[in-house]
């Protein structure tokens, strides 16, 4: 039975941090060339949009001119592989074969129409005094781009229904094979079928990865990486379990054991089902409360927008939303595990939060009667101490969680109960696995209890919705733990139970683990040290109480900066959609040079989303750790053209690697770039970061025409060496 492996990388830590799956040799291709084509084609059709409105004169230079030319014929271009690829999936797909074909030449007539009206040699664009003018119907322009907008999004939505039939089909297929698997006699045919299974899993792997990735709503990422996790390591468990059963059949905590496994694997996959198609059997809805710091969120938010509108609230909704938070910290104050003091703080710190609503009620109500300035004044410091009070109690129900998880990970980070049951079960002591298995369930109720309290104070949705995936894995995974020591305990000789043993208590050291980098993300959270977005990316808040209106204003420079960062940004957009042209030229897209490329025009394309407000990077972190990796990228492109360069005569050889000279010096620029500090100056770094990266683009552009120019006279070259050779031959002959 060692002989038969089970899939593995279905998840794991990879899903939880929202990582697709690599490696499995599942081809997604349509997916992978959809999302490609796309990342090409709307850019483009948002550039040719913001030149469009560059100027309301018609009269335009020549530089201006050529650089629409260039956008639209790039739209056409684009298009036409959009349209290829939404063929190829229509072909596939004959219930919405019409649908999607219908939209493909929608988007493919739009795509002409642009190319035509942005063409500067047309002679439709010449006025009598000779002066080239474009767009002269700009009505014409805009319903092209309308058009296509609508029908690439038609595309786009067929193919995502597309993707979701064939998660759904895969799902069931995996549902059917387990079936099977639950009701098998013989180990032959366990082997058989699980093989079968396994490969189920690798291909479910790669749909719910690819959709994991492509998913914007952060809290149905952070749900399906749950899901993900739990078929991953249930995977393995469900392998040993299954043959354990199988060794004893007769054995009920074997049975109890397995039929735990399968048991949660259902769920998990039913989950996964639930986000793709967004919605939940029999209408039913999530009824999770919320945690105490999202419910304290909404309810400051209430009450700091009641001085523009006084009626916006009743008396009796504000009082209630309090009471519901409040009757939440009794998780706090009703636990076993919070000390004296902080359970006397946190009960303190509950009336105090009445005591002040009372106060501030009785404020509210005479700024309804009475809108005098001194009112006005006495509302907004009721609502300042009201907020500064619950930001009090905040503080401490996260003191009170975070420290109780930290002392108790580190009490049982030697896993002594754990190690002490897997003694007693191959001693085959009964009397000793009752006494630890006691220990064992106590230390798992109140692992259990610690992730509920971590929920309340985690700060963001995929948080709390992490703490719900570590309470249940702790809660499911315990009771399994004891059920397959029992086992080993009355079998103490079998090997396959105490490897089953084994696979259990690995799944709960892993998520121990687990817990400790969500306690870690939790306080970074809590300290302002993630989530923070660059300032420019959304518009200043308006501050209260501020003597100094002044600073209030925007600064004028500030917004220069961020006006320059914007163009820069269109100008990396259009770079990277010429690279990716100039890719499309090479027959073996696995070369190295378009594999390298390749990487630096998505990475290009995410710091494009950046400079708009958009795309997956959201954070300081994220840009600085994303131009890291470019640069680095860059740096392997040189090192890939150099090695190229070695096939080339001295001419050619000498041209490339003056190329290759521009570019390391640009990557090694951007790296002393992202490692040096500058505070309170953050545009003009991204300034400096973007205006790099564009320059490194635009060389990366000149390589690959370069690099593809000569391979091709490096062919021509060889070809006609071997003809001659083969002519030679023949005269060598006759």
């Amino acid at each position: 039975m060692a002989a038969s492996p089970g899939p593995a990388g279905i998840g794991g830590a990879g899903a939880v941090q929202g990582s697709g799956p690599s490696g499995f040799g599942f081809d997604s291709g349509l997916e992978i060339k959809t999302r490609s084509v796309e990342q090409t084609l709307l850019p483009l059709v948002s550039q040719i949009t913001t030149l469009i409105n560059h100027k309301d004169n018609t009269k335009k230079s020549d530089k201006t001119l050529q650089a629409i030319q260039r956008v639209g014929q790039a739209v056409n271009l684009a298009v036409g592989r959009f349209v290829k690829v939404g063929e190829a999936i229509a072909n596939e797909n004959w219930d919405l074969k019409e649908e999607i074909n219908i939209a493909c030449i929608e988007a493919k007539q739009a795509g002409e129409t642009i190319a035509a009206l942005t063409d500067v040699s047309s002679s439709n664009h010449s006025e009598p005094g000779g002066q080239i003018t474009i767009f002269t119907d700009k009505t014409g322009v805009i319903k092209a781009a309308r058009l296509l907008l609508s029908s690439v999004t038609k595309v786009l939505l067929l193919a995502d229904r597309v993707v979701i039939k064939q998660i759904i089909t895969s799902r069931n297929k995996v549902l059917a094979t387990m079936e099977r698997l639950e009701k098998v006699h013989s180990f032959q045919e366990f082997v058989q079928i699980f093989s079968q299974f396994g490969n189920e899993m690798v291909e479910f792997a790669h749909l719910t990865g690819d959709r994991q990735n492509d998913l914007k709503d952060e809290k149905k990422k952070a749900k399906m990486a749950a899901a993900r996790a739990v078929l991953e390591k249930c995977t393995m468990m469900l392998l040993t379990a299954s043959k354990t059963c199988l060794r004893h059949p007769n054995c009920e905590s074997a049975h109890k054991n397995k039929d735990g496994v399968f048991d949660r694997m259902k769920v998990a996959l039913n989950k996964v089902i639930e986000i793709v198609t967004d919605c939940k059997p029999n209408g039913e809805t999530d009824l999770a409360a919320i945690g105490i710091f999202t419910g304290i969120k909404e309810f400051k938010a209430n009450i700091e927008a009641l001085p523009e509108n006084l009626y916006f609230q009743s008396k009796e909704n504000l009082s209630a939303t309090l009471e519901a938070i409040l009757e939440r910290t009794e998780d706090f104050t009703d636990s076993a595990y919070t000390s004296h003091e902080h359970r006397e703080r946190i009960l303190g710190l509950s009336a105090h939060a009445r005591l002040e609503l009372q106060q501030f009620t009785s404020v509210w109500i005479q700024a309804q009667s009475k809108r005098t300035k001194s009112i006005a004044e006495d509302l907004e410091l009721s609502i300042l101490t009201i907020s500064h009070g619950l930001d009090e109690l905040k503080k401490e129900l996260h003191s009170t969680a975070t420290q109780l998880a930290a002392d108790l990970l580190k009490y049982h980070a030697d896993h002594v109960v754990l190690k002490a049951l897997k003694r007693t079960g191959v001693a085959g002591n009964l009397e000793g696995l009752a006494e630890y298995a006691c220990k064992f369930s106590e230390q798992k109720e109140q692992l259990v209890e610690t992730c509920r309290l971590l929920r309340h104070v985690s700060g963001t949705e995929p948080l709390e919705i992490t703490c719900v995936h570590a309470e249940e894995t702790f809660q499911v995974t315990g009771q399994q733990i004891i059920s397959a020591a029992e086992t080993l305990t009355l079998h103490p000789s079998s090997k396959i139970a105490k490897e089953n043993l084994d696979v259990f208590c690995e799944a709960w050291e892993s998520q121990i683990s687990d817990m400790s980098t969500l306690l870690r993300e939790i306080n970074d959270v809590f300290e302002g040290r993630r989530g923070e977005k660059y300032a420019y990316l959304s518009l200043p808040k308006p501050m209260k109480n501020n003597t100094n209106l002044k600073s209030l204003k925007p600064d004028k420079s500030d917004s220069e900066e961020k006006a320059k960062i914007a163009k820069l940004g269109l100008k990396l957009g259009l770079l990277t959609s010429d690279a990716n042209c100039e890719i499309e030229k090479w027959e073996n897209q696995e070369n190295e040079i378009v594999r390298r490329g390749r990487n630096m025009s998505s990475m290009a394309y995410s710091l494009y989303l950046f400079t708009r407000g958009e795309g997956p990077l959201k954070t300081s972190q994220d840009l600085i750790h994303q131009l890291e990796v470019f640069a680095e990228e860059g740096l392997k492109v040189a090192s890939s053209v150099q090695a190229f360069s070695k096939q080339l005569k001295d001419d050619d050889k000498l041209m490339l690697l003056l190329e290759i000279n521009k570019l390391i010096p640009l990557c090694h620029q951007l790296q002393t770039i992202t490692k040096t500090s500058l505070q309170n100056q953050v545009c003009l770094k991204v300034d400096k970061c973007i205006t790099k990266t564009r320059s490194m683009m635009a060389l990366l552009v000149q390589l690959l025409s370069l690099c593809f120019k000569l391979l091709k006279k490096l062919q021509m070259e060889n070809n006609r060496w071997v003809s001659v050779t083969k002519k030679d031959s023949v005269d060598g002959k006759t």
